[in-house]
């Protein structure tokens, strides 16, 4: 079947496929719940690289990450050259209209995993990423809590800081930054605000870097989302989960009593048009890292954020 988006036209085939099995949902509802949140999804996505999580047989089935966007793809659809150490590039899908989008899900695509820098300069990041992630004992109670001290930091330093469920067990804190720093320096700034995270909550978090000596009823502060060519998926991203949990922006009054279970491709498209993108504002401001990195001098931090 033909989809009209905007002023494209996309070719969805096997629209009936079922990618969910939880409840039944297909690759057609999968592309109605994009063009739901369209707005949202591209603004999540709009001019980064950006890695897609495939399932070409639903959910179930086999997981293709791909970075570069195949021969044959529409003349409309944009790219963006990213250079790995190898030597070895990729030009990644880079999303300018909600028919971009469609058109990775017309590629089995289910998951949305951007990098945290734009087309413009693509080595100096414009997000901070701050990745709540319970160990396995460790409660959603615990997250929510965590999520309160982040706040109060982020309120202590003057900045907005933008959350949303991850589509997991977890919850991410979105900041945007001006684009002055590198991966590294980003990283070192994501470490040092991780420290002050657990010097505050010494029972409840850990930044031990090495799974296996993390204690599993703490929360993890993952800082190195922040570093080069590492990505999560996006707010609005569904996860690859025969329920389609899906990534959802919530409002910092909605922390202590979120259930993340509550947010699926079949409940987020009324609250997103009753609410509206609760991540709009994510780009009117954008903040200096210059604080966290003096953190970082004072906690003796090098450059690998070590």
């Amino acid at each position: 079947m033909e989809i009209e988006v905007g002023d494209r036209t996309v070719r969805v085939s096997n629209p009936d496929r079922v990618y969910f099995p939880a409840r039944g949902e297909t690759k057609l509802d999968l592309v109605e719940y994009y063009l739901a949140v369209g707005d949202g999804i591209v603004r999540a996505l709009r001019e980064r690289p950006c890695m897609l999580h495939r399932f070409p047989s639903g959910v179930s089935g086999e997981k293709v990450h791909q970075k570069r966007v195949p021969n044959g793809a529409p003349d409309w659809l944009q790219t963006v050259r990213v250079d790995f150490p190898s030597g070895r590039h990729a030009y990644e899908l880079c999303v300018t209209h909600p028919a971009d989008v469609i058109w990775a899900v017309q590629m089995s695509t289910v998951e949305f995993h951007p990098w945290n820098s734009r087309r413009a300069d693509t080595e100096r990041p414009d997000e901070l990423r701050i990745d709540l992630d319970p160990m396995p004992d460790c409660p959603f109670s615990t997250v929510r809590k965590v999520a309160g001290t982040v706040r109060e930091i982020l309120d202590e330093l003057g900045i907005t800081g933008f959350p949303k469920t991850s589509g997991g067990h977890g919850m991410h804190v979105y900041v945007r930054i001006e684009p002055r720093w590198g991966f590294q320096e980003v990283r070192r700034a994501a470490l040092a605000f991780a420290h002050e995270v657990e010097r505050r909550m010494p029972d409840e978090v850990t930044t031990t870097w090495w799974r296996k000596d993390r204690d599993p009823s703490k929360l993890f502060v993952d800082y190195n989302q922040n570093a080069r060519d590492h990505t999560i998926a996006s707010a609005y991203s569904v996860r690859g989960v025969p329920e389609a949990v899906v990534s959802t922006p919530i409002r910092w009054d909605e922390v202590d009593d979120v259930d993340p279970r509550d947010f699926t491709i079949a409940t987020v498209p009324a609250r997103f048009a009753e609410l509206g993108d609760l991540h709009a504002g994510i780009d009117d401001t954008a903040y200096s890292l210059d604080t966290l990195l003096e953190w970082a001098d004072r906690d003796g931090l090098d450059a690998d954020g070590e």
